[in-house]
């Protein structure tokens, strides 16, 4: 199955991606509702995914039903989880990487840009590798790059890219939710355009972060909207 990798394959993606820091962006003011929402999403970004909790259960359920809406699931633990990307039987085991948040993510997508969420899952664009990358998998390594790339796991982002999100989040409370599609779209066409295959995710990964980092940077973006990169959520 072309959607099911080695269990090494997504800790190799995450631990590549790097972070720059930058003291000058240490001293920055918040303002009430930055602060606010920076808090509650690195309160997100905290709890991880347990797999006895009832909510956590019924999340992954509806994440199923978003992507599979005519398939029945025959449990949490079912070979029928590879079809969407996952690396084994239980989703479990590839959330341990990022969390619950990046199942919030997911059901994000789904929810609110359904017809691209389903043409990336189902790779509908393009043509396409042998190899594909696995979607879900793929979730979770953009959920991560997106917390490294912004700096959320420090107490105030510290980094250009950081400094400018938190001024999206107060001007929109789901701003990294929002993001993660607009990332979602970026790196299906970042992988078609590079005509990649399974093995070359990390790099497809590592330009599409640089790719953000340069959006994110520009003095024309006052909200995610602005970014060149969210058109692709409507094509």
């Amino acid at each position: 199955n072309s959607m099911a990798g080695s269990r090494s394959w997504i800790g190799g993606v995450l631990n590549r991606l790097s972070n720059k820091r930058s003291d000058k962006f240490l001293d920055y003011p918040l303002t009430p509702i930055q602060e606010q929402r920076l808090q509650k999403l690195q309160k997100r970004i905290q709890i991880p995914f347990d797999e006895t909790r009832p909510d956590h259960q019924e999340a992954l359920k509806e994440l199923w039903h978003i992507a599979f809406p005519n398939v029945a699931l025959k449990g949490l633990v079912s070979e029928q989880w590879k079809e969407m990307g996952w690396q084994g039987p239980n989703p479990y085991t590839d959330f341990r990487a990022c969390g619950f948040i990046s199942l919030e993510n997911l059901l994000f997508y789904g929810r609110t840009y359904p017809a691209s969420f389903r043409r990336v899952l189902l790779k509908q664009d393009g043509t396409r590798a042998t190899w594909e990358y696995p979607f879900a998998v793929a979730g979770i390594n953009i959920s991560f790059m997106l917390i490294q790339m912004l700096d959320l796991y420090s107490e105030k982002p510290s980094n250009l890219p950081g400094f400018n999100f938190v001024k999206l989040l107060g001007e929109d409370e789901e701003a990294f939710d929002v993001l993660y599609c607009t990332a979602f779209e970026m790196v299906d066409a970042q992988w078609l355009a590079m005509r990649a295959s399974y093995m070359e995710f990390n790099k497809v990964l590592q330009a599409t972060s640089s790719q953000l980092e340069r959006e994110l940077c520009s003095d024309n973006v006052c909200r995610i909207q602005d970014l060149s990169a969210y058109s692709l959520l409507y094509q």
